[in-house]
């Protein structure tokens, strides 16, 4: 992955103040060519420092209000077998190999309680899990956010 300078960080703020900014829009705020916005833009996305536009979407608005983390340990033997089948459930959206008291941290959306516990299940059927420990989110104090980190990279990039 390309490491991002103060000039990316300044086009990726730019960026995030006007979502559907042109790139012609943004070389105008910014005081740069055209060239330049898009070329650094193309860089960012293809050596994947930019993630794909759907993580911006919140589940809530697709209908699945309630997240919960959930901690899984694993069968070592079977842990990469357990993570191939976890992906695929589509309410699953994030996985994360963790050290501590479990294997995987996996982020879930859901629709309800009883929605939460149909996934669940889907999940402790996966070969391998061995046990699991469900938190549920009851309110996002702070949503993820690297805009602090970019507006330090713009006044000192290292």
């Amino acid at each position: 992955m390309r490491s991002l300078d103060a000039t990316d960080a300044r086009i990726l703020l730019a960026l995030d103040a006007d979502p559907d900014a042109t790139v012609v829009a943004l070389a105008e705020r910014l005081s740069m060519s055209r060239n330049t916005v898009q070329a650094r833009l193309r860089r960012m996305r293809d050596s994947g420092a930019l993630g794909a536009y759907s993580r911006r979407v919140e589940p809530a608005a697709l209908g699945y209000p309630l997240m919960a983390f959930m901690t899984l340990s694993l069968s070592q033997r079977q842990g990469d077998l357990a993570a191939q089948q976890i992906v695929r459930i589509p309410e699953v959206v994030e996985i994360l190999a963790t050290t501590g008291d479990g294997d995987l941290l996996v982020r879930i959306v859901a629709k309800d309680t009883a929605d939460l516990y149909r996934i669940t299940n889907l999940v402790v059927a996966a070969p391998g899990v061995v046990r699991t420990s469900t938190s549920i989110v009851l309110h996002e104090v702070a949503p993820h956010s690297v805009d602090g980190l970019l507006r330090r990279h713009t006044s000192n990039p290292d």
